[in-house]
C-alpha cells in the first residue's frame, strides 16, 4: 500500500483571507515588568533596589517575595526605588500591606515617578478627611 500523494489535502481555500484589523484603544495593555535589580538581607531587614514598572500585574512577584520574607522573620523593608520609571496603586498595595503587624518600612531614593504617586495618595487622602464621614443621604 503507498500513501503517499502529491494532491493538496484540501483542494481549494475554505474562506477567503480577511486582513488583519488593528484596534488601538489608545491603552498599553502590556503589564508592566518590575525588576529586582537586587535583594539582600541585614538581620531582619530586607532591603530591595528596584527597576523598571510597577502596577497591578508585575506587583504581584513583589508581594509574594515580601509575604515569604515576612513568614521567615523579616520584620524591616528597605526599597530603593531609584530606577523605578511607572508605578500606580500596585505599588501602593505593596506599601500599604508591608507595615501591617509592626513591620518597619522605607522608601529610599525616591524616583520622580514614586514621589508623584505618594504626593497624589496623600493629596487624596486629604480631600477625604476634609470630606468628613459619609452621611446617611450620601450612602443610601
Amino acid at each position: 500500500m503507498n500513501t503517499s500523494s502529491t494532491a493538496s489535502i484540501l483542494p481549494a481555500p475554505l474562506a477567503t483571507p480577511v486582513p488583519a484589523v488593528v484596534h488601538d484603544s489608545g491603552a498599553d495593555a502590556a503589564p508592566g515588568v518590575i525588576v529586582i535589580a537586587s535583594c539582600a538581607t541585614l538581620g531582619s531587614t530586607l532591603v530591595l533596589h528596584l527597576a523598571g514598572e510597577i502596577d497591578h500585574y508585575s506587583a504581584a512577584p513583589l508581594r509574594a517575595l515580601l509575604a515569604s520574607a515576612a513568614d521567615n522573620g523579616c520584620t524591616g523593608l528597605v526599597l530603593d526605588t531609584a530606577r523605578v520609571a511607572f508605578c500606580d496603586s500596585g505599588l501602593l498595595a505593596v506599601l500599604d500591606w508591608w507595615p501591617r503587624r509592626g513591620r518597619r518600612l522605607r522608601l529610599v531614593n525616591r524616583s520622580r515617578a514614586v514621589q508623584r504617586l505618594l504626593a497624589s495618595a496623600a493629596a487624596a487622602g486629604r480631600q477625604r478627611a476634609q470630606a468628613g464621614p459619609p452621611t446617611a443621604a450620601a450612602t443610601s
